[in-house]
C-alpha cells in the first residue's frame, strides 16, 4: 500500500499515524463503524470507527472489492466505439458494510454505493426515539397576545386537504405590522411582521409518551415578507431574499426584534407604517 493512502482527508482536524487517521470534530457525533472498499484516491480497503466526535480511520488491505459493472450505450448513437467493438464503459464503485447513527438517522450500508436509489445498497430509517414531533402552531398580536393555535393533526397537506386553507385563512388573519428600511446599497424595502409560535414534543409513533420526560421545545419567531429582494445577493442569478423568520428574544415584539435583524444585516431601520 502506498504511502499516499495514509494521508486519508476526513476533516479539517486530521492527524496522521502511519495508516491511521485521526479526527476530532464537536459538532459531528455519528456513531459509526464502516468497512469500505478502494476509492480512486485511495486504494485497499479502510475501517471507520467514530463515536462522541472522534473518528479513526484504519487502512487496510484489499479485503472487499469495489463493485466493476459494463454500462452499455449500444443503442446510443453518440456513444464512441472502443477498439473492441463495444460502445459503453466500465462503472467502479465503492462497496461500504457496516452503519452509522447521526442526529436520530440510521444508515445501514450492506454493499454498492451508487447514490441511485435503483441500485445503491444503503437503507436509512429515522429512530422515532430521538425525533422531535411538531404539535401546534401558533399566531400572536400587535403586544404580543395569543390569537390562534392550530394544532398539528399530524396528517400531510394531501391527506387533509383543507389543512393548508384553514393555516392560511387564520394567517391571513393575524395582525400585521409594517416597516420601512434601507437595505445596504440604499433602497427603501417595506418589511410586513408577524408573530408566531411553534412546539414540538420529544418522541414519535410507539415513543411519544417520551414527551413525559422532556422538556417541549418552543420557538417565537417574526415572519417577515419583503416588498422587494433584500441582501447582497439581489439582482444576481442567485437572487436576494423576499422573505424569512428569526427568532425572537424573550420579551421581544414586532419593532424590537425587527431593528435588532436591521442592525444585525447592514439594513438601516426607518420606522413603523401606519
Amino acid at each position: 500500500m502506498s504511502r499516499h493512502a495514509y494521508r486519508r482527508r476526513w476533516g479539517d482536524n486530521d492527524r496522521h499515524f502511519g495508516p491511521l487517521t485521526y479526527a476530532y470534530d464537536a459538532r459531528y457525533r455519528p456513531f459509526s463503524v464502516v468497512l469500505s472498499s478502494a476509492e480512486e484516491e485511495y486504494p485497499g480497503c479502510n475501517l471507520r470507527l467514530s463515536a462522541f466526535g472522534r473518528t479513526v480511520i484504519v487502512e487496510l488491505p484489499e479485503i472487499i472489492k469495489p463493485h466493476v459493472s459494463w454500462v452499455d450505450l449500444s443503442d446510443r448513437e453518440w456513444a464512441k466505439q472502443m477498439p473492441d467493438g463495444r460502445k459503453g464503459y466500465t462503472q467502479v464503485d465503492r462497496r461500504a458494510y457496516g452503519f452509522s447513527i447521526s442526529d436520530g438517522f440510521l444508515q445501514v450500508f450492506c454493499g454498492r454505493l451508487t447514490m441511485d436509489s435503483d441500485t445503491d445498497r444503503t437503507k436509512g430509517y429515522f429512530l422515532p426515539w430521538t425525533q422531535w414531533r411538531h404539535v401546534r402552531r401558533s399566531f400572536y398580536g400587535l403586544n404580543g397576545e395569543h390569537v390562534a393555535t392550530l394544532p398539528d393533526t399530524g396528517k400531510s397537506y394531501l391527506g387533509d386537504p383543507g389543512r393548508f386553507q384553514r393555516e392560511q385563512e387564520i394567517a391571513d388573519a393575524t395582525p400585521t405590522v409594517a416597516f420601512e428600511f434601507d437595505d445596504f446599497d440604499g433602497e427603501r424595502i417595506t418589511a410586513i411582521t408577524r408573530i408566531e409560535e411553534r412546539e414540538w414534543h420529544r418522541g414519535d409513533g410507539r415513543f411519544k409518551w417520551l414527551s413525559w420526560f422532556y422538556q417541549p421545545k418552543i420557538d417565537r419567531s417574526l415572519d417577515i415578507r419583503f416588498s422587494a429582494e433584500t441582501g447582497k445577493r439581489k439582482g444576481s442569478w442567485k437572487g436576494g431574499t423576499i422573505g424569512h423568520s428569526i427568532s425572537t428574544l424573550p420579551g421581544e415584539l414586532h419593532e424590537s426584534a425587527f431593528r435588532r435583524y436591521c442592525a444585525e444585516n447592514q439594513m438601516t431601520f426607518i420606522g413603523g407604517i401606519s
